[in-house]
């Protein structure tokens, strides 16, 4: 398809690098219909964005068994897949995931990364650059045999691995192979990662978070095939669910954190503690201590000599990752989920304290409850928040999360709301994506930004819960216009590759939640908008819905067509930022001979356009001819009609679409007497024409001012020219400036 392309030499390289969706959007119609951008609906995914007749998804179900060395780091592990094909399609192999290849000698990760760099390197910028010889990364496969103990054929490609099978498996068969392996655990505070180990000097211990440390299952899907996009960091995981049964073998003297539920505690728990955990069974107003502060400082002293094995069973999940290390304080209590009570949990360090003691715990809880609220009710047994310095990272019932105070316990409230905003985030996470299994590997938005969004409404109900008025980061219309104030060829639509995305927060957490909150308090309304939410939540919960999935379903389940919010908003880089152009004021014209009169039709509409005219334009009705009538059998009395609207006033507006970024207009009339009126246009106001549009308005007051968006809810980058007539206004980027300054 040909384009017309207009570039500046200051945005080349970006402009080249653009998506197909910006570059297709550019050119449409903004109320287009997003038709021949979605896929076409078929009998496994549906037009009004549910599942179809014939919707199906493939299952993985693993045995684990796990030992983890702390005087190495060496982790090695055994394990048995089960794949099942529920899909129409024969399978001649199976691709399996490999991600900690990322860190292997031959990953790409660090030969595609391209950035700009200061004179002086950090420390993590050296490593990157010149690698790690003291560190061996990556997979070590031991062997891949089949379910007789047999050797199978495979094949590594960087962090994929090819099985080949002996013969095709078929639709409804299902298969069993075993894959032995072993990696180093990374120094994460050195060598960063989504997992590996924290070290602490000052006590001779080891935290460790660990994910991503086995083979898993790639996905293949109805809309994809084999998703068998490499690994290069960023792009996160798309993932099949299944049910896992993992035997964990750690030093004694370690308490382990961990996804499903513990199947044997009395082997690895004292009789205190499970009595502890089961009062916090029942206990739902404020954490049970399971494991003390002053009974985790004596234990992360202790170096015990033997080992014990730790064995976690879980359904109807993704994925599967722990925290181990001897240093835990551990509490826990209940949530009541409609009737069902799930246990929030937390594990920590005293170097946590006394922040995690406080809030951790409580504020997974309120993420429980809040995401319930809106989604779906929690269904697994419990949610864990994990301490770790710089880290903010979630899986199926576990998350690791930052905010450690100084050392002698005192923080700062941006290490506090800090701390509180990454663990609703990340516990948020159980339910985008665990639950509703959108592919991270393509598109973030699907995941960052729907989790994002809810957090913010969590947030909200924190400061209802705990009596604090949280500092919300993103979801706030007016948090996104310095990044949307930016010159456009330095960003990329939502609808773009995780790998391929420029300012990566800005673009796929806080641009899509803003958008939603925005579809929600401007667009739809709440009650709207959150059957419709709750609707795509159902339909997907436990499978793996697509962007056209979601964007089908809001409008299904609505009857809202939101096809220009989504094109404005999500295939395109234009902004909000409407011009109050201009405002005339009119009354009728009445016969008269006075001096008003006279002054009314002979005064120019005024002399300085930032203002409106003080003196009022006439306003003339041509008279109804026969055929104007038409099927009226009675003929108005066009006389007494206009004595009626004799003493109205009239104003006709004029509206700029500078920003490109259609959107409702939400008026404020300030009048003469100095009272006030809000009134709001839909968006299809601008239908016939995107750039300009004018409407003539009927009030019975006289205005002495038009104001657009009056309370900052449409995310509008220029508010300089929101009010007419003109006021002096700091541009919203520029207050932003200062703020931060």
């Amino acid at each position: 398809m040909l384009k017309r392309i207009m570039l500046s030499a200051t945005v080349l390289a970006s402009a080249l690098c653009s998506t197909w969706a910006q570059a297709d959007t550019e050119w449409k119609q903004k109320f287009e219909q997003l038709d021949h951008l979605l896929p076409t609906p078929n009998t496994y995914r549906t037009a009004s964005g549910a599942p179809g007749k014939d919707y199906w998804q493939q299952q993985a179900d693993y045995k684990m068994k796990i030992s983890l060395d702390d005087e190495t780091q060496l982790l090695t592990g055994e394990e048995t897949i089960t794949y099942y094909n529920n899909s129409p399609d024969p399978l001649n192999y199976l691709w399996v995931q490999l991600d900690q290849n990322m860190r292997a000698d031959d990953s790409n990760t660090p030969l595609v990364e391209a950035k700009e760099y200061k004179d002086e390197l950090t420390v993590k910028d050296y490593y990157n650059l010149a690698g790690t010889p003291d560190y061996d990364g990556g997979f070590k496969i031991k062997w891949v045999k089949d379910a007789n103990g047999a050797p199978m054929t495979y094949r590594i490609n960087k962090t994929m691995m090819r099985v080949e099978l002996d013969k095709p498996l078929q639709p409804g068969e299902k298969t069993s192979f075993g894959i032995a392996w072993s990696f180093y655990v990374n120094d994460r505070m050195k060598l960063g990662g989504r997992s590996g180990f924290e070290y602490f000097p000052e006590d001779d211990n080891r935290l460790y978070t660990i994910a991503q440390f086995f083979p898993r299952m790639a996905v293949y899907s109805d809309n994809e095939g084999w998703q068998n996009k490499q690994f290069l960091g960023r792009g996160e995981f798309a993932l099949s669910f299944g049910s896992y049964e993992v035997a964990i073998t750690v030093p004694e003297d370690f308490m382990v954190a961990s996804t499903g539920t513990l199947q044997n505690p009395k082997d690895v728990l004292t009789k205190t503690q499970r009595d502890r955990l089961e009062k916090a069974r029942n206990t739902f107003d404020k954490p049970v201590m399971i494991v003390t502060e002053e009974e985790a400082i004596k234990n992360e002293k202790s170096r015990a000599k033997g080992r014990k094995t730790w064995v976690f069973q879980a359904d109807s999940i993704r994925d599967f990752a722990f925290a181990a290390s001897r240093k835990f304080i551990w509490d826990a209590m209940a949530v009541d989920i409609n009737g069902k009570k799930p246990m929030a949990m937390s594990y920590y360090g005293k170097e946590g304290n006394p922040l995690w003691e406080d809030y951790s715990t409580r504020v997974v809880a309120q993420t429980l409850e809040t995401y319930s609220k809106y989604t779906i009710d929690y269904p697994y047994s419990k949610a864990i928040s994990v301490h770790s310095a710089s880290i903010g990272m979630e899986y199926p019932m576990i998350c690791f999360n930052y905010g450690r105070p100084d050392k002698n316990g005192e923080y700062s409230d941006k290490t506090k709301y800090g701390m509180i905003g990454v663990i609703i985030h990340e516990v948020g996470h159980n339910f985008f994506p665990m639950i509703i299994n959108s592919d991270e590997r393509q598109w973030t938005w699907m995941d960052e930004g729907l989790n994002t969004f809810v957090q913010y409404l969590t947030e909200q109900d924190f400061e209802v819960t705990f009596g604090e008025e949280f500092p919300h980061r993103r979801g706030p219309a007016d948090k996104i216009v310095p990044y949307m104030s930016g010159e456009k060829g330095l960003f990329r639509p939502i609808m773009t590759n995780s790998e391929q995305i420029l300012q990566f927060g800005n673009n796929a957490y806080a641009k899509p939640a803003t958008a939603l909150n925005i579809l929600r308090e401007v667009v739809m309304g709440p009650e709207l908008f959150d059957y419709a939410f709750k609707e795509y939540s159902k339909r997907w919960a436990f499978k793996n819905p697509s962007p056209a999935d979601f964007f089908r379903t809001m409008e299904d389940a609505s009857a809202v067509d939101l096809d220009w919010f989504w094109r404005g908003w999500f295939y395109s880089t234009d902004n909000v930022d409407v011009n109050v152009a201009d405002v005339t004021w009119y009354r009728m014209d009445v016969e008269s001979e006075g001096v008003e009169q006279k002054v009314a039709e002979e005064e120019s509409i005024s002399k300085n356009r930032n203002e409106i005219n003080d003196v009022p334009k006439k306003l003339d009705f041509s008279p109804l001819t026969k055929d104007s009538y038409r099927e009226f059998r009675n003929r108005f009395d066009q006389e007494s009609i206009k004595a009626e609207m004799a003493d109205k006033n009239y104003y006709k507006a004029t509206f700029k679409n500078e920003g490109g970024l259609v959107m409702p207009l939400i008026l404020e009339w300030t009048y003469e007497d100095g009272s006030r009126e809000i009134e709001k246009l839909p968006a299809e106001i601008w239908k016939l024409n995107e750039q300009e549009v004018t409407k003539l308005f009927i009030k019975d007051k006289k205005v002495v001012s038009l104001k657009y968006d009056p309370f900052n809810e449409t995310a509008d980058v220029e508010i300089s020219n929101n009010t007419f007539p003109r006021v002096e206004t700091p541009s919203r980027f520029e207050k932003f400036k200062k703020q931060t300054e």
